[in-house]
Order: structure tokens, then C-alpha cells, then sequence
């Protein structure tokens, strides 16, 4: 039966062909119901006109001013070389500052009748600077007559709403539109159980449509914001609390490990003992891996703080309980690495059947889609056999042809650089659902936690190893101080002659295929027009100028795979001074004789990528020392994210920082979910307390009744939320 029919009218019908394209290919809107919930992005009163003076450039505004006076001037052109070209230049004010418009052509005649000194409107268009004034060319604009019956129905009550708008449609267009299927709201069908809705006093869904696009007073706004954060939030809590539901029906094998077998063997052999936080975690993993349903836990860890080793014991205990380990890595550098570091802790226990191999020892396994046939064919043998107990690779794994023998448990390193299908392929190599265990070194605040990965639970290890050196960090600003950069030179010559190595990252490789990027229009200085810097040059730079005489080599994603172990072993090995390199060295690379970071560019990666760069200097004994590099000027956006950066070195403060710049749109809509962003209304770091109590809520509605067979409200809103593309994304989360 069709349960909502109004709300599932296409535009098409309602507001004609040519405004429901307009709204399907710029806003995403297609249904009545997406228009009811495309909300305003703020309310300009009335009787209080928007600053004038605050206008930001190349931006589209929609503005509330007064017309202050009116001029037609003629002037000769190439297209009206007798005088006859016409220009009309408006001035209007609203207190705070003026701002002129000018229309040409015919375009002059209409406005010039109706826009009089004294006359009220709103405007909209793209601001931008003519001799050294702000100006709007051509804007669209809709007088405000008090009397006109139709412009005050339209424009009701004192706050006028301005809507998300694009240079096809503006704002007040979209306000009529919503105008014409408002009545429609009363048939929207209510998700939250009523009990909730009235325990928390929210008001029925109908009524916060109304008051969100047409709100008499700042109260009905309030009112309606209240109502809708709570439907995202429970909505979505809802799907990640099914989600669970199912989860937890699902048979696994419990894997305990043996009291005398590899994991005692392999801790009895560690030269330190474990941080607390270290045995706390690894207690919360074997408890979920003796369970008879699958783990779903994310480890959250800073950088460096031994996650690996963690991550490593649950793999040891699950080769105990006669099972088989399967870590994937994002790329093949940290996949290598991964391997040699896990071969070089585990010692003659990783040579499992080899002669000189402890009889406990199992055999550990590298896989990537470079390696040569032969050994490709070897390793595959190993793990359908079972000989291998632990298997490290990158997506190579998760070919069809790969067969396990009994896979136990999936590691997967830097979650958040997995499509969600590699995660659920792998998973899908184990006779019952593997246990599954998410790592990520970028810290996430907890109400993303429970927003993003809902469907797992959270366990955190926020102290760093005994034996780690605290990192100084500092912003060098290039333009305004070039010989902060030239010092900077020489304290990478310094560290080198104390016996360490250091690190230059740049944005970009600098071969040809690297496409010249479109320079990002910005005021931010001409900084942002250049291509940003490469590897290429600056490594010749280098090592002819400043660094010369030192060994600097490169290291970036395009090398051949057998270069890059080549160069990484290099300098491991310390045999390389310098090596600049690409962000390929982001994660998990691990020399701790390496010192010194030098970022280029700096402005250029966002906040947790500098964290992580960071987070590759300082690993041992010595300080760590990282310096971004900038030339954006001092009050630019750029330079106080770096700022944020050089001033603390906890990373769960700075993915609040970076979730307040980038809002959670980004967040929740990264590129494994494929759709726009669900949350309209809802900030998932100021509303952590509503987000909390949903995710309670959702679980309680979930345990009592699991296909929401008395909720076909909420049914519906779920398949709204769920539509093929975020179904996926939360099944295989």
C-alpha cells in the first residue's frame, strides 16, 4: 500500500519541467519530500537588514538593502557606437555599508522602472570588485511591497528564509516552491515512536516542517531544529543499530588462544612489557574473539601508539585457536613494511616449518599485486593449506582466486582508505563470518564514532610506548620570511650531522602525467594560483642548493614497486640522508633514526594528514622535529589550521578542529558512502549529547522489535535513508 503518496510526488508534476530540472541537477531535490527537507540556511528579519559590509567575494548572496539612488548613464561601445549604450548603476544601502549594481543593455529597462530610491528588495548574485568597489552584476531581485497581497503570503511573518540557492535558482524562487507543496507537510508520516517524541517534547513532524519554512518567531525555529536534528539522529542511529541486530545473529567461531601455544611464546620474547592501555585493549579484543558471533571492534589509536602490536596479539591468538590472520594494508610500501616488522617481532616464531623455526612458530605470509608469479603461486599455496597463519597484503587478497584455509579474523589498516566492498569481500573468504578487527591511527571524536562506524565498537589506545620523544612543531612562512626557510635547510643539515635522517613531503610527484591542477580560486593570496610543489623538483633543488653534498633520494606512487622497497630499505638502513617523498609515506612508515619533517605546501593537506605525516618523526629515542612550510599570509584560514597543528600534537583535538572546518559532510559522505550526506540539520560534534541519546534510544527500539513492525513511520524514513547506494555503505561498514 502506498503509504506516502504526497510526499513521493515528483516535482515534475508539481512545479513543471523546467524547475524540477533545475532542482534535480543542482540541489539533488527530485521528490516533495526532498523539498519539504532542503531547509534554510539561516532568516533575515525584516525589520534588521543584512551587513552589507561583510559581503564575501565570488560568492552568491542573497541581501535585503534599500534602494538609495538610481542613475542611467549612455556610452558609446563596439556595439553601439553612436552613444546609444546604456548602463543603469543602483546604489543600495541597508546601514551597515552600500553596495552598487549594474544591469546593461535591455537588461537596464525593467529595473530602471521598478528599482526607485526608497523602494525595498531582495537581491541575489555573485559579488565581485569593479575599480576597487563591491558590485553585483545583473542581480536577480524581488521587490518587498508591503501591500502586494501575493509577496507578503510569500514572504509571511517577519523571517524571511534564505534557502541553500545555486546561480540557476535563487533563493526566494525556492521559497515559492516550497510555498506551493507546504500543504503537503501534513501528510508526513511521524519516524520517532510517539512515546519518544513526546517523553523529549518534540514537536510532530507536520508541524516542524511548518515552522522550519515558515517560522513566525526565532522560537518556532528553535522548535523545529529540536524536532529534525532528533529524526537524523535516530534514523541513522537506527540503521547502525540494526545493523548490530544482525551482526549479532550471525554464527562465528569462538578463537581462544592455547595457555601454552604462540601468543605466550611471542610475549615471553618482547623486550618491554605492554603500556595499560595496550593490555586494556587487548583484553576487549580476546573477550569479543571468544564469542560465537563475529567481532566488529575499531581500535583507535595516536600515532605510534602500538597499535600494530595489539593488532599483531589478536592475530597470534586466533593462529592459536588453529585459525588463520589476514591484515590488509592500503598500499604495498606499508604492506611490506608491515610484514618485515611483524617478521622482525616475532623472530625464528615466524618461521614456522623452516628449519631453525620454533616448533610453535607459524609461517607469515606477504601477498601484493606486484610480487612475481612464482611467488605469488607459493604464497596462495600457503594459504589454502593452511601453512601460513598470517597473511599480510593489499586489496590483492581479496581476488577471487585467493582461498583461505580457515580464516579466523580480517585486520584492516587505515579504514578509511578501504572501499567498503574490499572489506566485505574479504570477509566473505571464511567458511562463517570472520571476526573483524578496524584500525585507524586518525583520531575521531566520539560522536563520529558512533556516527560513522556505528556498527562497531570503539575501543582507544591514547597512550604512547615508553622510549618515544616528544615532536616539536613550528610553521615557517615562506613568503612573509623567506630566511625561516633557509634555516630550516640548515637544521636538516644539522640533524643529519648528528647522525640522523629527515623527511621532505611535497603534494605532488612532478612527472608528466601529474595533471596541472585548475589553480582553486581564492583570495588567499597568489600562493594558491602556482601548481602546487613536487617531489621531482625539489628533490634536484635540494640536493643541488641547500642539502647538496648529503644523499637525498625520492620515493612517490608511481615507482615500481621493487624501487620503492628498494628505496624504503635504503633508508631504513640509514644509507639515505633525505628522502622526499609523497604523502606514500603517511602511514605506518616506521624508521626511527628519522628525525627531521619538512612539509611543503603545507596549506595543502588537511589537518589529520599533517598529524599523521607528523607522526612518522620522533619514533625513537630523539626528538622529533616537524616544520610545515606555507606562503599563505598570516590571517589566511590556511595558516591558522597550521597553527592549530603546530600547537598541539593530540590528535583527538585536532580532528574536532578538522571536523569544525570541513563539517560532517565530508565526514559522512567520504567517497566509500557515494551519497550526499543524510544529516541536514544535525552537527555531529556540537550535538553529541542528542546523538548519544539516539544511539540508546535506537537500541532499545531495535532489541524490542527488530523489523519495526509497529513503526511503518520509521520503516519509511529508513528506506529514505537507506537508498542502494547508503545501504551498501552501512551493510559493509
Amino acid at each position: 500500500m502506498d503509504l506516502v503518496p504526497a510526499l513521493e510526488e515528483p516535482l515534475k508534476k508539481v512545479l513543471g519541467p523546467a524547475t524540477a530540472k533545475v532542482m534535480a541537477e543542482h540541489l539533488g531535490l527530485h521528490s516533495v519530500g526532498d523539498l519539504l527537507h532542503h531547509y534554510p540556511r539561516r532568516y533575515e528579519e525584516r525589520g534588521q537588514l543584512t551587513h552589507l559590509a561583510d559581503l564575501p567575494m565570488d560568492e552568491h548572496v542573497t541581501v535585503v538593502a534599500q534602494v538609495a539612488d538610481a542613475r542611467l548613464h549612455t556610452f558609446a561601445s563596439a556595439k553601439a557606437p553612436r552613444g546609444k549604450g546604456q548602463r543603469l548603476e543602483v546604489t543600495i544601502t541597508d546601514g551597515s555599508g552600500r553596495l552598487q549594481l549594474v544591469f546593461f543593455g535591455h537588461g537596464v529597462h525593467k529595473p530602471h522602472k521598478e528599482l526607485l530610491p526608497g523602494t525595498r528588495a531582495m537581491f541575489a548574485g555573485k559579488v565581485s570588485l569593479f575599480n576597487r568597489r563591491l558590485q553585483l552584476a545583473h542581480p536577480a531581485y524581488e521587490l518587498l511591497r508591503g501591500d502586494a497581497e501575493e509577496t507578503v503570503e510569500t514572504w509571511a511573518g517577519a523571517l524571511i528564509p534564505l534557502y541553500p540557492a545555486t546561480a540557476k535558482l535563487e533563493s526566494w524562487k525556492i521559497g515559492k516552491a516550497i510555498q506551493t507543496v507546504l500543504p503537503s507537510a501534513q501528510e508526513a508520516l511521524d519516524p520517532l515512536p510517539e512515546s519518544l517524541r513526546e517523553g523529549r517534547g518534540l514537536v510532530p513532524l507536520p508541524e516542524a516542517l511548518l515552522k522550519i519554512h515558515r517560522p513566525h518567531t526565532k522560537a518556532d525555529i528553535a522548535d523545529a531544529h529540536a524536532r529534525l536534528k532528533w529524526d537524523e539522529a535516530f534514523v541513522l542511529q537506527v540503521a547502525l543499530a540494526r545493523r548490530r541486530h544482525a551482526d549479532a545473529q550471525l554464527p562465528a567461531v569462538p578463537r581462544k588462544p592455547a595457555p601454552d601455544g604462540l601468543l605466550s611464546a611471542f610475549d615471553d620474547r618482547l623486550p618491554f612489557t605492554l603500556t595499560d592501555g595496550q593490555q586494556k585493549v587487548s583484553k576487549e579484543i580476546f573477550d569479543d574473539l571468544a564469542t560465537d558471533h563475529p567481532m566488529h571492534r575499531l581500535l583507535q589509536g595516536e600515532v605510534g601508539s602500538g597499535k600494530t602490536l595489539v593488532a599483531l596479539r589478536a592475530m597470534l591468538a586466533v593462529v592459536d585457536a588453529g585459525g588463520q590472520a589476514a591484515m590488509l594494508a592500503p598500499t604495498e610500501v606499508l604492506a611490506q613494511q608491515h610484514h618485515r616488522s611483524i617478521v622482525e617481532m616475532m623472530g625464528e616464531l615466524a618461521e614456522g616449518g623452516m628449519l631453525g623455526g620454533s616448533e610453535q612458530g607459524t609461517k607469515v605470509t606477504l601477498l601484493t599485486g606486484s610480487m612475481g608469479t612464482a611467488a605469488r603461486r607459493q604464497a596462495m599455496l600457503d594459504l589454502v593449506t593452511g601453512e601460513a597463519g598470517i597473511v599480510i597484503g593489499t586489496h590483492a587478497l581479496i581476488e577471487d582466486k585467493v582461498q583461505f584455509h580457515d580464516l579466523g579474523l580480517v585486520v584492516v589498516d587505515e579504514q578509511h582508505r578501504f572501499g567498503v566492498e574490499q572489506r566485505d569481500a574479504l570477509r566473505g573468504k571464511g567458511k562463517q563470518p570472520p571476526h573483524l578487527l578496524v584500525m585507524t591511527a586518525t583520531p575521531i571524536p566520539r560522536t563520529v564514532a558512533m556516527t560513522v562506524f556505528g556498527d562497531l565498537e570503539t575501543s582507544v589506545l591514547d597512550q604512547l610506548p615508553a622510549g618515544r620523544s616528544p615532536i616539536a612543531s613550528h610553521v615557517v612562512p615562506a613568503a612573509d620570511k623567506p630566511h625561516f626557510l633557509t634555516r630550516a635547510w640548515e637544521r636538516v643539515r644539522e640533524e643529519v650531522e648528528n647522525g640522523h635522517q629527515a623527511y621532505v613531503v611535497c603534494p605532488r610527484i612532478g612527472d608528466e602525467e601529474d595533471e596541472p591542477k585548475k589553480a582553486r580560486k581564492s583570495t588567499e593570496d597568489e600562493a594558491e594560483k602556482r601548481p602546487p610543489l613536487a617531489v621531482l623538483d625539489i628533490a634536484d633543488q635540494l640536493a643541488k642548493g641547500p642539502l647538496s653534498g648529503l644523499r637525498v633520494e625520492v620515493l612517490h606512487g608511481r615507482m615500481h614497486p621493487d624501487d620503492k622497497d628498494a628505496v624504503m630499505r635504503r633508508f631504513a638502513a640509514g644509507e639515505t640522508h633525505v628522502l622526499v617523498a609523497t604523502t606514500v609515506i603517511e602511514v605506518g612508515v616506521n624508521v626511527p633514526n628519522a628525525t627531521a619533517m619538512v612539509i611543503m605546501d603545507a596549506d595543502r593537506f588537511g589537518v589529520s594528514q599533517l598529524h599523521q605525516l607528523r607522526g612518522r618523526v620522533g619514533r625513537g629515542s630523539a626528538a622529533g622535529l616537524c616544520l610545515l612550510v606555507s606562503e599563505m599570509p598570516e590571517a589566511s584560514p590556511a595558516r591558522q589550521r597550521l597553527n592549530a597543528v603546530a600547537s598541539t600534537l593530540d590528535g583527538f583535538e585536532l580532528s574536532r578542529i578538522d571536523l569544525e572546518q570541513r563539517r560532517e559532510g565530508d565526514v559522512l559522505g567520504q567517497a566509500q558512502s557515494g551519497a550526499r550526506t543524510s544529516l541536514r540539520v544535525l552537527a555531529v560534534i556540537e550535538d553529541e549529547e542528542i546523538i548519544a541519546e539516539a544511539r540508546q534510544e535506537a537500541t532499545a527500539v531495535v532489541e524490542a522489535d527488530p523489523e519495526l513492525t509497529g513503526l511503518p513511520g520509521l520503516r519509511t524514513a529508513l528506506d529514505a535513508l537507506l537508498d542502494e547506494e547508503r545501504e551498501q555503505y552501512l551493510e559493509k561498514g
